[in-house]
């Protein structure tokens, strides 16, 4: 079952970009709302996911790079990581 859609958002549009939107909503089958909604929260998620760069105080960033050069803590870890993974193996089909 969908959430229940309880709050609104409102905009304001020149006529062209009213035009563009329901032409594109129309060429879609959507309606209006659901066009610029889907498109809003897509563009969100792809801003949201894209950040790439934290920035941290030398302190933190030298316990961060500590932590990557750390050798793992179990041999039986260290093992699973040295092992070529299952898709890089090649693969034959048996006749």
């Amino acid at each position: 079952m969908p959430a229940t859609k309880s709050s609104r958002i409102n905009l304001r549009v020149t006529e062209h970009q009213e035009s563009v939107l329901r032409r594109a909503a129309e060429t879609e089958d959507s309606t209006l709302s659901d066009f610029v909604l889907g498109s809003a929260v897509e563009q969100a998620e792809k801003v949201l996911a894209d950040r790439r760069w934290f920035e941290v105080d030398s302190e933190t960033y030298a316990k961060f790079v500590d932590a990557l050069d750390r050798k793992p803590r179990t041999e039986k870890l260290a093992e699973l990581f040295a092992r070529p993974a299952l898709f890089d193996a090649p693969f034959e089909l048996d006749d």
